[in-house]
């Protein structure tokens, strides 16, 4: 049992990305970021794909491989805190179905 915790997992951030809408989130949020970029008139289409592109994998960076630890309190005695986001995913299961779309997304962007 998780004392003092909100939830039920040991560590939320390896389930984030298994949770119901997150990929329909992250698609959306894609697309609403290429839309304000588009409204920008002195920038044409081309920029806009390399900006929309150069943002998302920049965001992307820093947070699945730059901050460390969880946002929550873990019962886990600081195990995590070492972990960067991505080696959290999934409990560091590789080749799951949220790795490989977040690895394809960037490509296909």
């Amino acid at each position: 049992m998780n004392v003092g915790v909100a939830h039920s997992e040991v560590n939320p951030n390896t389930r984030v990305m298994n949770s119901r809408g997150i990929w329909l989130a992250y698609v959306i949020s894609v697309g609403v970021l290429h839309l304000v970029l588009l409204s920008i008139p002195f920038f044409s289409i081309p920029v806009v794909w390399t900006l929309t592109n150069v943002i998302h994998n920049l965001v992307m960076y820093l947070l699945l491989h730059t901050v460390k630890g969880t946002p929550f309190e873990t019962p886990d005695q600081g195990k995590d805190r070492l972990l960067t986001h991505w080696e959290q995913i999934d409990y560091g299961t590789q080749c799951t179905s949220s790795r490989k779309f977040l690895s394809i997304s960037p490509v296909v962007l």
